[in-house]
């Protein structure tokens, strides 16, 4: 069993406006320590409108739940107050930087960490990445929509939290990777002529590296699917195969192959 520490930042903010809101964050702690890995810092960074809690009673409870919520899952919230602003045409505006402190404990508490998980897509982080990678530390980031590109390249990993199970639910779906479950997935092979491909999807949490599901190691599996059981535009057909379209889809049993797995009803959800 790995012995190796973790440190997870998340950058609520960013999460939640961009496709995380409601992420689980049991799941998260779970899957980043997969491994076996001793989480020694989990850090959430979130901004807290004092003067709107003053009059704005369902704001108030909503915040204060999600921070016992959190906390209950061993969480340590770091709160950063609201500063309102007004530009130069009047208008007011509210900002709480919570960036920085999570840059700067991210660098403090590395010393102490084999493996540092960003929860964020902001491009404000890759000069932390670097940063930390040369402190001797493992830097992965997970995020879901609007992801920096530079912070996708300097980053020792990237995942894309619509592909780790149950971290962020899916709606009246039966168990994820069961029979008529919905699951999220990449195309990794598309045959233009004869309108079939595969999809591959994470069905537990496992050796990220090992991407060939015959591999009984393999957190992987995939499944068949035609063309025509695709929603979204028939457009995207000419983009596959692609890592950077990511889809979801109902797991059903194969028409074709008996004994495996096909997507129907695919929708493209989110893109890199």
């Amino acid at each position: 069993m790995s012995e190796k520490k973790v440190g997870i930042y998340v950058d609520v903010e960013n999460i939640n406006r961009n496709g995380g809101f409601g992420m689980q964050y049991d799941v998260l702690r779970k899957f980043v320590c997969r491994d076996g890995s001793e989480p020694m810092r989990l850090n959430a960074y979130m901004g807290f409108d004092k003067q709107r809690s003053l009059h704005d009673e369902k704001y108030r409870e909503k915040i204060r739940n999600f921070f016992s919520r959190i906390r209950s899952l061993g969480y340590k919230l770091v709160e950063k107050e609201v500063k309102w602003y007004q530009d130069e045409a009047g208008n007011r505006f509210g900002k709480a930087n919570a960036d920085l402190d999570m840059a700067v404990d991210a660098l403090l508490q590395s010393e102490n960490l084999d493996r540092v998980i960003l929860i964020t897509g902001d491009g404000d982080f890759t000069q932390v990445i670097r940063a930390l990678q040369n402190k001797g530390c493992r830097v992965e980031v997970i995020a879901f929509d609007n992801v920096s590109s530079d912070l996708r390249k300097e980053t020792d990993i990237f995942i894309s939290g619509y592909l780790i199970p149950n971290l962020l639910a899916i709606k009246d779906s039966m168990p994820w990777g069961t029979i008529g479950s919905r699951v999220r997935g990449i195309c990794y092979y598309y045959k233009h002529e004869e309108g079939y491909g595969y999809l591959r999807y994470l069905d537990s949490f496992g050796p990220l590296w090992i991407t060939d599901p015959r591999d009984p190691e393999s957190p992987y599996k995939t499944a068949y699917f035609n063309s025509e059981h695709l929603m979204s535009s028939s457009s995207i057909l000419n983009d596959l195969p692609s890592r950077g379209h990511i889809f979801e889809f109902t797991l059903i049993k194969s028409e074709r192959h008996e004994g495996q797995l096909q997507g129907e009803d695919i929708t493209l959800i989110g893109r890199l």
